[in-house]
């Protein structure tokens, strides 16, 4: 803050000399308040020193604002210097080229601009989301799960290739595969297997609805 305070001082055209008489006295309490704050037990409840404070928050508020705008004076000279060799573009065509130019004929009517109007006034429909990018699955899972129950009665027990009968696509495939992953999870089926790539037995027990 007093690097700040300097530099604002020297760039200032004239002191001024209450300014930083004030700067001197709340440097000056301060420091002193530092050092009673260093010392055990000391507390500072003087209204003065309170005041002093307050100005110190003030005058370090100016010294902020200040900075600022030099940062902003120093950004637009820099701005400036930068596009110093650049002239705006006159407004309007080239008078060379203006003899070139096809003369404008109207050939609208009175009736040709109520229609425009009207067009460009028209209410326009609200806009909508299309969805037929989106993915829909062919097969419900839930379906192929209630068909695996229905084949399954309670104390049933088939062979998954047996269960797979009926389904002629891949889809459909998938959906039953996964509709009988669900109900081994819910606990519903059991699946054994003999040995490697043998015939997979799902079973559903007696006790189980």
């Amino acid at each position: 803050m007093t690097d700040e305070f300097v530099r604002h001082l020297r760039a200032a055209p004239a002191l001024d000399l209450d300014e930083a008489s004030g700067f001197v006295v709340v440097a000056a309490t301060l420091l002193d308040l530092k050092a009673a704050r260093l010392l055990p037990g000391a507390e500072v409840d003087d209204e003065q020193d309170l005041a002093a404070l307050e100005a110190r928050d003030l005058l370090f508020a100016r010294l902020l604002q200040y900075r600022a705008y030099r940062h902003a004076a120093d950004h637009l000279a820099a701005l400036m210097a930068a596009n110093a060799g650049r002239v705006p573009r006159t407004p309007g065509a080239d008078p060379v080229l203006v003899p070139a130019l096809p003369e404008l004929v109207w050939t609208l009517t009175a009736d040709d601009v109520v229609r425009l109007a009207a067009e460009a006034l028209r209410p326009r429909p609200a806009p909508e989301v299309a969805t037929g990018h989106l993915h829909a699955p062919l097969v419900a899972v839930a379906e192929q799960r209630r068909l695996l129950l229905d084949r399954l009665p309670p104390g049933a027990h088939l062979t998954f290739a047996v269960l797979l009968g009926g389904a002629d696509d891949a889809p459909t495939v998938v959906a039953r595969f996964l509709a009988l992953l669900d109900l081994y999870r819910d606990g519903v089926v059991t699946v054994d297997q003999d040995g490697p790539l043998g015939d997979i037995l799902v079973r559903r027990p007696r006790d189980v609805p």
